[in-house]
């Protein structure tokens, strides 16, 4: 049971240094057995077992967390959400994620601060702007809000912005889908956790996987450096380190890790209200709640499982921010990080079953993970419950690399986060 405070009984519980504060969520024992193991409490894992239990009645689940709850990808992004994809398989379940997102805060009685402040991407010629049209009328017949902007247009929507024939990058136009915006990422994580052990799932902060449990051929548990543990079923859901883990399974996945960094400047007085992109600049730009201006680029050039910073991407995306908004060049970042981001060929998810029974994946978001956080626990919760594939999910299974059905998303996703 969920407890309620007054503000008399806030402010006494403040003062005392919250030493009488019921924690969000328990610190459990690890159990030798479980229904389920979910490998990764970041926010997929965290959805999955909220989904396991509340849609599907499965309580008996256990999340491992080799670190702390959300402390990876799930803490380490610009909190973007959208659905402005190109496919109608990613229109599907990017869609799902941001329906879900929209009503989250009351699903999970805890504000995720989801902020629909929209999304505006930009073309700097005539020719980008021919290209946006064709994306604009791929989002609408999906069933996707889309608006095509004129310059005047996204003049009036970032007025900030350097749109002008004299500048370095100039806006010809671009588009905006309005049910776009910014969650705040930990209080996403932190919704899921607390709504999952509230319905008995048992997470594990501190916990190393270290192997699998075979068993007739199956998956049977892993081991962990809390000891082995019995599961029917075992899902990874662990990003950047999917091929990790997969190897230490058995097979490959095709999956390339990369780091994707982002920055904060010092706060400022609220001057931009919406997300911006600029695709062929490779920038993006937000402000925060508190006023820090939120920005990030494309992936660094090699691959690394680093979750550190270097200074050709600090040089590529501030190069283009202080060129396309001159008013924020004498600003000073606060501080920049990486996430370790799982790149797939065709730059869509895996959702599903693996090569080995009993072994489940949700990995291959790449640069978009934190916008599908409810969409993918929702989508691999009902392929664990009914081992079989949600129809939402079943066009991103592994066995598209084998059929060749894949989804090519890469010019929707690649550095729109």
């Amino acid at each position: 049971m969920k407890q309620h405070y007054s503000m008399l009984s806030l402010a006494r519980r403040a003062l005392g240094g919250h030493r009488s504060w019921r924690p969000q969520w328990r610190t459990p024992v690890l159990k030798r057995r479980y229904r389920v193991v979910i490998v990764g409490a970041g926010g997929h894992g965290l959805a999955t077992a909220y989904y396991l239990a509340k849609n599907h009645g499965i309580t008996d689940v256990a999340v491992i967390e080799k670190g702390w709850l959300g402390g990876g990808n799930t803490g380490r992004n610009t909190t973007v959400v959208r659905s402005n994809y190109l496919f109608p398989e990613s229109a599907a379940i990017y869609d799902l994620a941001l329906r879900l997102y929209e009503g989250l805060s009351r699903e999970l009685n805890y504000n995720i601060m989801l902020s629909q402040r929209g999304i505006v991407t930009l073309a700097h010629s005539r020719g980008e702007l021919d290209g946006l049209a064709r994306w604009v009328t791929a989002m609408r017949v999906n069933g996707i809000d889309a608006e095509l902007l004129d310059r005047e247009a996204v003049r009036r929507l970032v007025p900030a912005l350097k749109v002008g024939d004299d500048a370095r990058y100039p806006v010809h136009g671009g588009f905006v889908q309005r049910r776009g915006g910014v969650a705040r990422h930990d209080a996403v994580a932190w919704g899921y956790a607390r709504a999952a052990d509230d319905l008995g799932v048992d997470i594990v902060q501190n916990c190393e996987v270290r192997d699998f449990i075979f068993r007739g051929g199956r998956i049977a548990g892993v081991e962990t450096s809390a000891g082995p543990v019995e599961a029917e079923q075992v899902a990874l859901t662990v990003a950047g380190h999917s091929s990790v883990l997969a190897a230490k399974a058995g097979f490959r996945l095709p999956v390339t890790s990369y780091t994707l960094q982002a920055f904060v400047s010092d706060p400022v007085k609220p001057m931009l209200d919406t997300v911006v992109l600029s695709p062929v600049t490779g920038f993006y730009i937000s402000q925060s709640d508190k006023g820090e201006l939120v920005m990030g680029g494309g992936l660094d050039l090699y691959n690394s499982y680093s979750q550190r910073g270097n200074y050709p991407a600090v040089e590529t995306v501030l190069s283009s921010a202080v060129e396309m908004f001159p008013c924020i060049s004498r600003m000073k970042l606060m501080r920049h990080w990486g996430g370790v981001v799982d790149v797939v060929h065709d730059s869509s998810p895996i959702i599903g079953k693996s090569p080995v029974p009993g072994l489940y994946l949700n990995c291959g978001w790449g640069t978009g993970g934190f916008k599908a956080i409810p969409a993918g626990g929702w989508t691999l919760a009902h392929e664990i419950a009914h081992d079989s594939p949600h129809p939402v999910a079943a066009p991103f299974g592994l066995d598209r690399f084998e059929t060749g059905a894949l989804v090519d998303e890469a010019a929707a996703s690649g550095i729109a986060h």
